[in-house]
């Protein structure tokens, strides 16, 4: 991450941290999910930087980016993204999203249409109405603010017990990025969520959808999504849950490289 750059923009009245791998290459937008930032994109980062410019925010209410009072709902987050990409004058750039990332770049490609080269969409939150309410009437954010209270090597090594196959390096990045995530920032779970079917119908781009076969998104709903628009098919990545980009992250990263690859992206100068 030595080579990387660090910078903060300017855009949509916030200010955006981001992560940058750089060089003349395409440019590549990952965006993570709730409690996360940037910078737990690190190993796709690594697996991907030599062909690909990606660029890592991190949400509002998240690692260094602004925490407004107000403004976390999907359309809030999408307008963050596409101001990002105007500010840094990214052309035609593709989105990558999970959990949360994942609703915001199918909202950001759905409104972009031709401006945005191709969508990799990892188990996105397309959750039905009624999964949608079970957890906005949870105790998650209530979770979450306990949390924040608590000792950063308590809670690492408690992340380290139940979550022994993930690298030391990746879960202090995973712990480090939930203990600066802001409460207000749960205020996404607020239901309604967008159509997800809609937008998946509006993507003008190549898309991808990845799950695992036990996540949020369902297969026979990834079937049901591909049925729905041509340009979008679905991968399965086997023994992954929701997590799936920091569980199989060697499988994950070989199946997006493999999409990119089919995807036509011209190069993009350092902003």
């Amino acid at each position: 991450m030595t080579s990387w750059t660090s910078r903060t923009c300017a855009a949509n009245g916030i200010d955006i941290h981001y992560l940058r791998t750089g060089g003349n290459k395409p440019a590549l937008i990952a965006l993570h999910g709730l409690t996360g930032s940037g910078a737990c994109w690190t190993l796709l980062a690594r697996a991907l930087q030599d062909r690909y410019d990606l660029i890592m925010p991190d949400a509002r209410g998240h690692g260094a980016s602004s925490a407004p009072r107000l403004g976390y709902l999907y359309h809030d987050l999408a307008d963050d993204v596409i101001g990002l990409i105007a500010m840094l004058g990214l052309e035609a750039p593709v989105l990558l999203g999970h959990s949360m990332g994942g609703m915001t770049a199918a909202v950001v490609a759905s409104r972009m249409g031709a401006a945005i080269r191709g969508v990799v969409l990892a188990d996105p939150t397309f959750l039905s109405a009624e999964r949608q309410r079970e957890v906005y009437e949870s105790d998650v954010a209530e979770q979450h603010r306990r949390l924040l209270g608590r000792d950063k090597d308590e809670v690492l090594a408690e992340a380290r017990q139940r979550q022994p196959h993930r690298s030391g390096e990746l879960l202090e990045l995973i712990i480090d990025a939930r203990l600066r995530t802001e409460t207000r920032a749960f205020e996404v779970l607020t239901p309604p969520n967008p159509d997800y079917r809609e937008l998946v119908q509006a993507i003008a781009a190549p898309s991808l959808l990845v799950v695992g076969d036990n996540g949020v998104v369902s297969v026979e709903t990834a079937r049901e999504l591909q049925e729905l628009n041509p340009r979008l098919r679905h991968e399965v990545i086997a023994n992954a849950g929701h997590g799936l980009p920091y569980d199989r992250p060697v499988e994950f990263a070989a199946v997006v490289r493999s999409f990119l690859e089919t995807v036509d992206v011209p190069h993009t100068q350092l902003s």
